[in-house]
């Protein structure tokens, strides 16, 4: 949720190794930092420097992104922005997805009885991935891009699919990411995290407590889908100094509520009846 922050937008950890075609991936990097930085756009110095590549490699990227209408160009700079083109994929990734409709009602729910932003976010792997937002009417906008998949300790949303994997898992994805530090609130060690899950585990929810952002508080629960396997989680995100501790544990049970009714429209368990998943990948 650091909208200012100018870095790789893909800040799982994830490689592909000797499978990665470094054009792609930079091509990629780019749109994905089109897609952050939508207000403002970018130049092709900063473009450049966010990729480790030369200008002049970076702006024969994005000229092709803008032949094939991905990437747009204005003066002056010139700054470019996403293109017409990045529509047409998301209409396409959105209809692709029916999990999205099935989960809306509970999500637009919750967003209008707690006045939070809310986000659905799937799991892939050990990862959240959201796909959808929610603002609340009249609440503090928090921006919070779509279709990044991001790392798990740092959001209340990763925490809680963290929660549902085998800890043998959990320290691989540890293992990958490193854990990075945001703020001085961040989950560091595998240790700490450990204990952190336990708790989620027994109480049916997670919290960032300005572990991303200062200032910045986060609710997630998960939930399971058909077999039993995680299949994502939901989570609310609102200013900490707005919410006083029975607040917070109120807003908890709200969400972990969401998210059992999320589990029953995919036809999986509620929090309270399901059996945990094991080495779930």
């Amino acid at each position: 949720m650091e909208a200012d922050r100018l870095a790789m937008p893909n800040d799982s950890g994830a490689s592909l190794g000797r499978y990665e075609v470094k054009s792609v991936a930079r091509a990629l990097q780019l749109l994905g930092l089109l897609a952050e930085h939508a207000s403002q756009g970018l130049t092709v110095t900063e473009a450049a420097s966010a990729v480790g590549a030369s200008k002049s490699a970076t702006f024969a990227m994005l000229q092709t992104l803008v032949a094939y209408g991905y990437a747009s160009g204005s003066d002056p700079g010139p700054r470019y922005r996403l293109g017409p083109a990045v529509l047409r994929l998301a209409d396409s990734h959105t209809r692709s997805m029916p999990l999205i409709d099935l989960v809306r009602p509970a999500m637009r729910a919750l967003t209008d009885d707690t006045g939070w932003t809310s986000r659905l976010a799937v799991h892939e792997h050990g990862y959240p991935m959201f796909i959808e937002r929610m603002d609340g009417r009249g609440s503090v906008r928090f921006f919070t891009p779509l279709g990044l998949r991001e790392m798990p300790h740092l959001s209340a949303a990763g925490k809680a699919i963290l929660a549902d994997l085998d800890e043998a898992l959990v320290r691989t994805i540890a293992a990958d990411t490193g854990l990075p530090s945001r703020t001085g609130h961040t989950i560091t060690d595998i240790d700490s995290l450990l204990e952190n899950l336990a708790l989620v585990r027994a109480r049916g929810f997670a919290v960032d407590d300005e572990e991303d952002e200062v200032g910045v508080l986060c609710i997630g629960a998960s939930f399971l889908g058909r077999g039993g396997q995680p299949a994502g989680a939901v989570s609310i995100t609102g200013l900490k100094a707005d919410i006083p501790d029975w607040r917070l544990q109120e807003f908890a049970r709200k969400v972990r509520a969401a998210a059992d009714q999320m589990a029953v429209a995919i036809g999986g368990q509620p929090w309270r009846t399901r059996a945990p998943a094991k080495d779930a990948t």
